[in-house]
């Protein structure tokens, strides 16, 4: 098996990485909001930083097993590369903006929350197009 095929299988494994650290990230930050807790906004930047790094990975594992012998495209299939892709991007950005997560410039402050919680958006919604393509449609009805 080529090194190539080997990281398309691991797609599967380290996408749930960014997934749990970006939204963490994003709910950190809700609570630093709401209780004013600057604590808070350490673990939301470590966690968006730390789910940056893992998305690229997981983003580029995930596009690596599109394009594997016997998987066959389909609409929902090239929605979830471009999302995953898109979602990765914006975990990225989100990280390099995360150096205003101090609040010293207004406009880096919120450029920062922005893009993160735009971010974890992005992943929530790229992750349930996963779920869709490996459970199907039917999986969350009773």
């Amino acid at each position: 098996m080529g090194d190539m095929v080997l990281l398309g299988r691991l797609h599967p494994l380290l996408v749930h990485f960014p997934i749990g650290l970006v939204i963490l990230a994003a709910l950190a930050e809700a609570v630093a909001t709401v209780a004013g807790d600057c604590r808070w906004r350490t673990v939301a930047v470590a966690n968006v930083r730390a789910g940056a790094a893992s998305g690229v990975l997981a983003a580029i594992a995930g596009w690596r097993l599109a394009l594997a012998p016997g998987v066959e495209s389909s609409a929902l299939l090239e929605s979830h590369r471009w999302l995953g892709a898109i979602a990765a991007g914006a975990a990225v950005a989100a990280a390099l903006a995360s150096s205003g997560a101090d609040g010293q410039s207004r406009f880096e402050f919120w450029l920062y929350r922005i893009t993160l919680f735009s971010a974890a958006v992005l992943v929530a919604v790229t992750g349930h197009f996963g779920g869709l393509l490996v459970w199907g449609a039917d999986f969350l009805r009773p």
